[in-house]
């Protein structure tokens, strides 16, 4: 497959000239084949200019035409086969069957939204009849449908290098509702960014399309992101990431003459609460399962369970002495670029050297690519005392806090920011007392769950990936699932229209 290191901008591809990158192999740090050159100023430019072209077409298409074409990205980025695992692989550190995995929910995501699209339903179609008669005043004549908002700025994430990336969620939601998308592929896996932006733009020539539907840009730091976010025809933002890179986007956003909405999904640490029901009779058992959970993917998930709330006592003991025979047995795991590598090793430190911290556990040690799981705990006291015990540790990294009583376990909940997940390890005694604390729950994450961990989100219409701020810049929104699809679109009204000025799905 093709791979040049050129910008894919309107079914053309260029060099970028505002410097040159590599990507680079997780496990070792070395330089990858094929340089990539950043986007200028005036290539920023020109995408956001085709992509507000393509936009007057491409909000208007059929449906049907609409769903084939996501049928026909899928279709593309599944023609690669093996050379966008084998990119993907060393771009990454991550395992081929997670990546072939990732591929699969990828393109499923894709075939969904298209389902969603002839489906039709996300229109929300309503129409108020007219009455004429009525009193004091006659009644309109109101029909309402959704709209695309515009042009749509994706940036791709590290850790999803598919299924949050050039042809991943956020992109897949932003074509289902119309809107043209200009990509600014991730730094750390520009191979793979490249190989399926081709696999787009090569469906976008095949369906027909206007070739700005799609764009693709490589940056040499952080300049064109912004400028892409500056730019008065991108009309919405997608990015999952830091907190400080979502919250800089957000800032700009809002600095615009015509402000606009940025979905950014930043940082949680996703607590799981284990009740005294469930420590007693599972507590080996969860501690196990807890385990692997912590160590997926080397944890950079952003569902992983960074934080476990319990009542001390002897089955919180035999939970964390559990974890603790478990997890020198684990081997140090790649991650998924050096900067991150170096992140997560000094968040893990400044744990070990917090004074209200111990360290319970952490598996085998790596080398400087590789990060080592690590189990901590700490006193409710403690936590409520430093907020910084708080901050996410992006990897496989946990924080047991042992809360006197419930009461105080209520009061560390009401400490925390917003949250992606909150999983609930009860048994059918800790029922009443999880029904108690769920309303309090659902102020502070998007997704609730009992008995198992936030790892693994299904891709369907009834899953929620978002919650509250900091979890998400709009904890109303989610970026997973059939209903991310109305982040990009809004409601219009017509009053009193004749027949033929509607458009033709209210007619």
């Amino acid at each position: 497959m093709t791979m040049n290191g050129n910008l894919l901008i309107a079914g053309s591809e260029r060099r970028g000239s505002n410097g040159n990158f590599h990507g680079i192999a997780a496990a070792t740090g070395e330089p990858l084949p094929v340089s990539f050159g950043g986007a200028t100023s005036e290539d920023v430019e020109y995408a956001a200019s085709q992509a507000w072209d393509a936009f007057s077409v491409y909000r208007e298409t059929e449906l049907d035409r609409r769903a084939e074409f996501l049928d026909t990205i899928a279709e593309e980025v599944e023609s690669i086969g093996d050379d966008l695992i084998v990119r993907a692989m060393a771009e990454t550190g991550l395992s081929r069957a997670r990546l072939e995995g990732e591929r699969a929910r990828t393109l499923g995501q894709l075939r969904l939204f298209a389902r969603e699209v002839r489906d039709g339903r996300f229109q929300e179609l309503r129409f108020d009849r007219a009455d004429p008669s009525r009193k004091p005043l006659p009644k309109p004549d109101l029909r309402l449908r959704n709209v695309p908002l515009g042009p749509v700025a994706v940036f791709g994430a590290s850790n999803f290098p598919l299924a949050f990336s050039v042809a991943g969620g956020d992109t897949a939601s932003a074509l289902a509702a119309g809107c043209p998308v200009v990509v600014k592929a991730h730094s750390a896996h520009p191979g793979t960014s490249e190989l399926v932006g081709r696999a787009v733009q090569r469906a976008v020539a095949r369906a027909g399309l206007h070739p700005g539907t799609f764009c693709l840009l490589f940056d040499t730091g952080f300049e064109v992101g912004q400028k892409l976010v500056a730019d008065p025809r991108i009309r919405a933002v997608g990015f999952t990431g830091s907190r400080r890179g979502g919250t800089a986007l957000m800032e700009i956003a809002s600095r615009r003459k015509q402000p606009i909405p940025v979905y950014a999904e930043m940082s949680s640490i996703n607590p799981v609460i284990l009740f005294p029901g469930a420590l007693k009779k599972r507590a080996v058992d969860i501690a196990s399962t807890f385990v692997e959970s912590l160590v997926l993917g080397a944890g950079q998930f952003c569902t992983n369970p960074g934080l476990l709330l319990a009542v001390d006592g002897e089955g919180l003991d035999v939970f964390v002495d559990t974890a603790a025979k478990l997890l020198p047995q684990i081997d140090a795991q790649a991650m998924l670029t050096p900067s991150i590598a170096k992140a997560y090793c000094d968040g893990v430190a400044k744990l070990k050297a917090h004074a209200e911290v111990r360290a319970v556990a952490s598996g085998k040690a790596g080398s400087q690519f590789e990060g080592t799981a690590a189990l901590f705990e700490t006193s409710a006291d403690a936590f409520l005392a430093y907020h910084e015990l708080q901050d996410e540790v992006f990897g496989a990294a946990g924080l047991v806090v042992r809360c006197k009583d419930l009461k105080q376990l209520e009061q560390v909940l009401d400490a925390l920011d917003g949250q992606l997940t909150i999983a609930l390890q009860i048994s059918e005694e800790d029922e009443s007392l999880a029904r108690g604390l769920v309303p309090k729950l659902e102020l502070l994450a998007g997704r609730l769950l009992v008995n198992g961990f936030g790892t693994g989100v299904e891709v369907s219409p009834a899953m929620v990936h978002g919650g509250p701020y900091p979890a998400t810049a709009d904890g109303r929104s989610t970026s997973v699932g059939t209903l991310s699809i109305y982040r990009f679109l809004r409601p219009v009204s017509y009053q009193d229209f004749a027949v033929a000025l509607l458009p033709a799905a209210l007619r």
